[in-house]
């Protein structure tokens, strides 16, 4: 386990949007390298940066034509080693972003192994034997009639984004390649290849796209992918023992075992993360939607749903819905890995669609004094909004999310000198939209908030990522939710009601707070949307 990841705390940067040096309209590395000062001084000290290989960008970057080039739009290789350079000097590591299921049509890999002629790469992706066999029938989406190949494609997710092939897990079919085949293993050495590459050049780990997607026809405990990633894993721990794995993958009971060191608990379903921002229920109380970014649904035009998130105040939410669910997760991976909390990112909507500023100090204090390794996503921290926009290279209800930094009140929020029609993405047009210079003038501002408590949190080990979580105080339907790290005690309260609770603890002083709470007489009480830690 990489030994910087227990105070670490990452701030995730979508690059076309973060901040544009040259005027072109579009966020870049040396963008990403001016604001690092404002990165270390908020606390944040590693930094996950989505997918900056070059790419047609049909889906943001999540279509790699080259894994070992820098997308010019953002700068060239060495200026991506510079932003390592520059951010190791201040502390910060930095994780890429690693898309290893799939790649674009447009690699050189997919060109050659379009071919009729039988070449290295003829065998690097998923080909059925014949034009007119799809692979509908064994449930993937497939690409027919695009190759001089007599053969139809497998699809891991867009029209452009052939998946790479990693073998079957029952090779039942003639066209589909064992796990232990010289084509499967060579896919694996590629990865591998590509990982070495990048970390000879600085890079400080990555975080895995769609990391249990790679064997097809997997089971359900995803013993084929598992099997491969705890063979990249040995390679990484012999080699790189302080490179850092993190996995999309939404269920760390599998994939911290697979050999990763970390896991996001994301709004996909069965997920008890939705319950915190997004418990939207319709009136019988049955969780219709957790985000209209992976529905279509747009929250309010939907009339049948009661918003009942825990951080929402008054909303009804029940801490419990979270709980049960975490605790779980908790207890059963504490010994092989972290789970990671997010306030959002670039697939889901902002917290603050239906969270106001009061109650995402509340969330963020909370989801920065719980177990693992959290992230932020940019903007988070000053409340930006998610807009209603048309899709922009793939993003469809996600472009809302991506939209440009706010920095000032200068010419397009201080993201860029470009023409607005220029722009990656247009900003805020709202009078009052939110921007740092302002809430750095600002007392008791949100991103003060954040500045507060990421230092409290690297100031006291017990509120690091160590497994040390303690309940105190969590009953169903009741307020406040007490907690203990190690030697701290945390107590939260999104109600509009001051609430106590008996804890039979020694009198303490709140150490930090947002409202106000007090520890006396073995009970602890906190004001109307109150967090303490005592």
């Amino acid at each position: 386990m990489p030994g910087w990841l227990k105070d670490a705390v990452f701030y995730e940067i979508y690059p076309q949007s973060f901040c544009d040096s040259n005027s072109d309209g579009i966020g870049d590395f040396q963008g990403i390298v001016s604001k690092l000062d404002y990165v270390k001084d908020l606390g944040f000290n590693a930094l996950w940066i989505n997918p900056c290989f070059d790419s047609p960008f049909h889906d943001a970057g999540y279509d790699v034509r080259d894994y070992k080039k820098a997308a010019p739009r953002y700068g060239t290789n060495d200026d991506l080693i510079r932003l390592f350079r520059e951010a190791h000097e201040r502390g910060i590591h930095v994780l890429l972003d690693l898309v290893p299921g799939h790649t674009s049509e447009e690699h050189e890999w997919f060109r050659d192994s379009c071919a009729l002629e039988k070449n290295e790469y003829s065998d690097r992706y998923i080909w059925t034997d014949f034009c007119f066999r799809g692979a509908g029938n064994f449930g993937y989406p497939y690409v027919g009639g695009e190759a001089e190949r007599p053969g139809t494609y497998l699809l891991n997710f867009f029209k452009c984004q052939p998946a790479l092939n990693y073998g079957w897990l029952d090779a039942d079919e003639s066209w589909k390649c064992a796990m232990d085949s010289e084509a499967a293993r060579s896919t694996i050495e590629a990865v591998k290849d590509v990982m070495r590459f990048w970390m000879d050049r600085g890079c400080d780990g990555f975080r895995v796209d769609m990391a249990a997607s790679l064997v097809k026809g997997d089971d359900e405990k995803k013993t084929g992918t598992s099997r491969i990633w705890r063979e990249i894993r040995q390679m990484l721990d012999r080699d790189y023992p302080e490179c850092a794995l993190v996995a999309e993958w939404s269920d760390p009971e599998l994939s911290l075992r697979a050999g990763f060191h970390a896991d996001f608990l994301l709004n996909v379903e069965n997920s008890p993360y939705s319950t915190l921002v997004r418990d939207y229920q319709n009136h019988a109380g049955r969780l219709i939607f957790s985000d209209p970014c992976f529905t279509g649904v747009d929250p309010s035009a939907h009339m049948d749903y009661e918003d009942h998130s825990f951080f929402r105040m008054d909303a009804g939410g029940d801490i419990l819905r979270f709980m049960d669910g975490y605790l779980k997760l908790y207890e059963n991976t504490k010994d092989v890995g972290y789970i990671s909390l997010i306030t959002c990112n670039h697939d889901t909507v902002r917290p603050s669609y239906n969270l106001s500023n009061d109650e995402l100090k509340l969330f963020y204090a909370f989801l920065f004094t719980m177990p693992g390794v959290p992230f932020l996503y940019y903007g988070d921290e000053i409340g930006q909004r998610y807009l209603s926009l048309r899709t922009k290279e793939g993003g469809y209800f996600r472009t809302g999310s991506r939209t440009p930094m706010q920095w000032s009140r200068e010419k397009n929020l201080g993201f860029s000198d470009a023409e607005s029609k220029d722009l990656y993405l247009p900003t805020d047009p709202a009078a009052d939209a939110p921007v740092v210079s302002e809430m750095q003038k600002e007392a008791g501002s949100l991103l003060e908030t954040v500045r507060s408590i990421l230092a409290l949190r690297h100031q006291e080990k017990d509120l690091q990522a160590q497994p040390n979580l303690e309940i105190l105080y969590m009953e169903r339907g009741e307020l406040p939710f007490v907690y203990r790290r190690g030697g701290r005690i945390c107590a939260v309260n999104p109600s509009s009601k001051k609430v106590s609770a008996r804890i039979d603890e020694q009198d303490k002083e709140p150490i930090w707070q947002v409202g106000a709470g007090t520890l006396s007489g073995g009970i602890v009480t906190l004001d109307p949307q109150s967090f303490a830690v005592f």
